[in-house]
C-alpha cells in the first residue's frame, strides 16, 4: 500500500477506516476476486489460499436503514440489517461473492434474502456446527472441504494443502503482530488509544493478509516511538465486551468520559487474534479446530469440564486473563438488541467478570448512533461509580 511508504501507519489506518472497502475496490479493479464474509466464522485462511481477497463486511452506525427493511423484518439483528442495507445501497458493489456461516437465527434465516437480492456470482453457506466434540470436528472438516471445492470451481484454481498451509502461516503471523500491538496497551497510560486501536482493527479486516500485516507493523513501530504523555492524569482502565462493534462511536463515548479503553473481547478484535491455527499434517484439521474450539463465541458451545465453574472457565477464561494482564478497573458489556446468543450469556459473563475483580456495566442497544446520548450518560455514571 502506498500509504505506508512514509511509515505512517495510523494515518493509513484512518484512511482505510474512513473509506472502508477502498482497498478491496482497488484490488477488484486490478483483476482480483473479492469475497465478503460477515462474522468471526469466516475461514480467511482458505479464502487467502484460493487467491481471493477476503473482506469482512460492516455497516454504518451513522446511517439509518432505509432500504434493507423492505427485505428484512425489524426484529432481525440490527447489525445484520445495517450491513444488508449497505449492500443493497451499493456500498459493496465490488464483491464477487459472499460466504455466510450457520451461526445465529438472524444470519441463518436471512441467507436466502441476501443471496436472492444481491445476486452475486458466488455464494456459499457454511454449515458450521454448534458443538465441538470429535464428530463435530470431522463434520467441520468436510464442510470446509466442500467450501474449498466451490471456491476451486469459482476461481478455476486448485487449492492445494500446501497453499492452505502457507495461508495458515501468514494469518498466524498476522495474529502474532496484532497481539504485539495489544501488548503495548498494558502500559499506563497506554500509548495507543482505544479509538485508534479500533480504526486499526477495522482497517486490518479490509485488507489481504500481507497488507494487513504491513499495516500492523507500521502502526506498532509508530506507537513505540511515541513519548509518554507528561503529567497525564490517572484514569480508569476499561474493557469492552461484545460482538461486532466495528465503529469508534462507543469507544469515543468511553474515552471522552475520561477513561482508557485498554482491552476488549470483540469478534473483530481479541477473539480474532488471540488464538492461532495449529500446524497439522492436514491443514484443514487445524483450521477446523480453531474455528470450532478456539473461537469463544456464544453460538458455539465450548465446554467439556465436569463442573459449572469449569465450563465458565473454558468459555470466559480469557476475560479473566485480560482483567489481570491489562489491569482492568471495569468492563462494559455491550450487546445489540435481538441478539439472543449473547443475551442468554449476559448473566454468566457479568457474574464471571465481576468475580474476576472488575465491575460490569451491561448495555443493550442498537447498531446506531441514534441512541448514543443515553448510552454515554450510563457510561459516565458507571465510571463515576467505580472512581
Amino acid at each position: 500500500m502506498t500509504e505506508l511508504r512514509d511509515g505512517n501507519g495510523l494515518a493509513a489506518a484512518e484512511k482505510l477506516y474512513t473509506q472502508y472497502g477502498s482497498r478491496a475496490r482497488e484490488l477488484k479493479a486490478s483483476g482480483k476476486k473479492v469475497i465478503g464474509y460477515l462474522s468471526a466464522l469466516g475461514p480467511v485462511e482458505i479464502m487467502t489460499a484460493a487467491g481471493v481477497v477476503p473482506i469482512r463486511l460492516k455497516g454504518n452506525v451513522s446511517e439509518a436503514i432505509s432500504k434493507g427493511d423492505a427485505y428484512m423484518e425489524s426484529i432481525v439483528c440490527p447489525f445484520v440489517r445495517n450491513v444488508f442495507d449497505a449492500a443493497v445501497k451499493g456500498k459493496y458493489d465490488f464483491l464477487d461473492g459472499m460466504v455466510l456461516p450457520h451461526q445465529c437465527d438472524s444470519i441463518d434465516r436471512t441467507n436466502e434474502t441476501w443471496s436472492y437480492t444481491l445476486k452475486l456470482p458466488y455464494w456459499h453457506f457454511l454449515n458450521v456446527p454448534h458443538v465441538t466434540d470429535d464428530p463435530s470436528i470431522t463434520f467441520m472438516k468436510e464442510i470446509l472441504r466442500i467450501f474449498i471445492g466451490t471456491l476451486e470451481k469459482f476461481t478455476g484454481t486448485k487449492i492445494t494443502d500446501e497453499a492452505i498451509a502457507n495461508a495458515v502461516k501468514a494469518h498466524n503471523e498476522n495474529r502474532k503482530l496484532m497481539r504485539e500491538l495489544y501488548d503495548l496497551r498494558k502500559s499506563n497510560p497506554p500509548p495507543i488509544s482505544g479509538t485508534e486501536m479500533m480504526k486499526v482493527l477495522v482497517a486490518a479486516m479490509s485488507l489481504p493478509v500481507d497488507e494487513s500485516s504491513a499495516l500492523i507493523k507500521a502502526v506498532t513501530k509508530e506507537v513505540k516511538e511515541r513519548k509518554p504523555a507528561a503529567g497525564k492524569p490517572a484514569a480508569k482502565r476499561i474493557m469492552l465486551i461484545g460482538d461486532q462493534i466495528d465503529d469508534v462511536a462507543v469507544i469515543e463515548a468511553i474515552e471522552s468520559a475520561g477513561a482508557y479503553l485498554v482491552m476488549e473481547d470483540l469478534s473483530i478484535g481479541a477473539k480474532m487474534y488471540w488464538e492461532d491455527v495449529d500446524a497439522t499434517a492436514d491443514p484443514v484439521q487445524g483450521i477446523a479446530e480453531r474455528y470450532l474450539r478456539k473461537l469463544k463465541i456464544p453460538t458455539t458451545f465450548v465446554g467439556s469440564a465436569d463442573t459449572y465453574e469449569g465450563i465458565l472457565d473454558e468459555r470466559f477464561g480469557q476475560m479473566k486473563k485480560y482483567v489481570n494482564e491489562f489491569k482492568v478497573d471495569g468492563a462494559i458489556l455491550f450487546i445489540y438488541k435481538y441478539c439472543d446468543p449473547y443475551g442468554f450469556e449476559v448473566p454468566a459473563i457479568k457474574s464471571y467478570v465481576e468475580a474476576a475483580g472488575a465491575p460490569v456495566l451491561y448495555l443493550e442497544d442498537e447498531y446506531s448512533t441514534s441512541s448514543l446520548a443515553r448510552v454515554k450518560t450510563r457510561i459516565e455514571a458507571f465510571l463515576e461509580m467505580i472512581a
